[in-house]
């Protein structure tokens, strides 16, 4: 097995900037309640197990764009244990939201499975690609 590549280590960065805004409403909107950034990271981390999993501090500054574009809602509530946490909500701005990006990623995820039934892969021996853990 082969380590994975900086560039392998690059693209999954991007393509998880990509499509991290989708993974957060989705958890939002399947949670059905408000939930404080920790607690929305971990469902996350629950999500993503064996994929790309996002690094906690990387929700924050997607958190507070989708807040700012208005397809989440925060509020601040004190807590017992530690700082106050920031409680987010999806908006229905937000669904509509996530229902348009949850069309395009399929229609995304469609056209890039297609591109790569052409049976390329790495060296060009036919062999799945599988890094080591």
């Amino acid at each position: 097995m082969t380590e994975e590549t900086q560039y392998t280590r690059k693209f999954r960065k991007e393509l998880m900037a990509g499509l991290s805004s989708l993974v957060l409403l989705a958890v939002l909107a399947r949670a059905g309640r408000e939930m404080y950034g920790y607690e929305i990271a971990k469902a996350v981390k629950a999500e993503g197990e064996g994929g790309l999993i996002f690094k906690q501090g990387a929700i924050y500054p997607v958190l507070r764009s989708l807040n700012a574009l208005g397809l989440l809602e925060s509020r601040v509530e004190a807590s017992a244990f530690g700082p106050p946490r920031r409680y987010y909500n999806i908006t229905d701005e937000g669904r509509k939201a996530l229902a348009e990006w949850q069309f395009a990623w399929r229609d995304m995820r469609e056209f890039v499975d297609d591109a790569l039934k052409a049976g390329i892969t790495p060296g060009g021996t036919g062999h799945e690609y599988q890094p080591t853990a």
